[in-house]
């Protein structure tokens, strides 16, 4: 799923790392992320991401 890194970082902001899928979802929801985002990170592996990097390498792979 190709999303815009720099949109997605953006719903993110406020992320405090590490950060477990459960708490960057609901960032990104609280910051009105789109539907293609939400998507994308609601299909990440369920585990701890110690970066920003992170997040969108893992979105990078679905």
């Amino acid at each position: 799923m190709t999303v815009n890194p720099i949109e997605m970082q953006k719903n993110l902001g406020g992320v405090h790392y590490p950060a477990s899928k459960q708490e960057i979802v609901r960032q990104a929801e609280e910051h009105g992320a789109g539907k293609k985002i939400m998507e994308a990170l609601k299909s990440i592996p369920d585990k701890e991401y110690d970066s920003p990097a992170a997040v969108s390498k893992e979105v990078g792979r679905g």
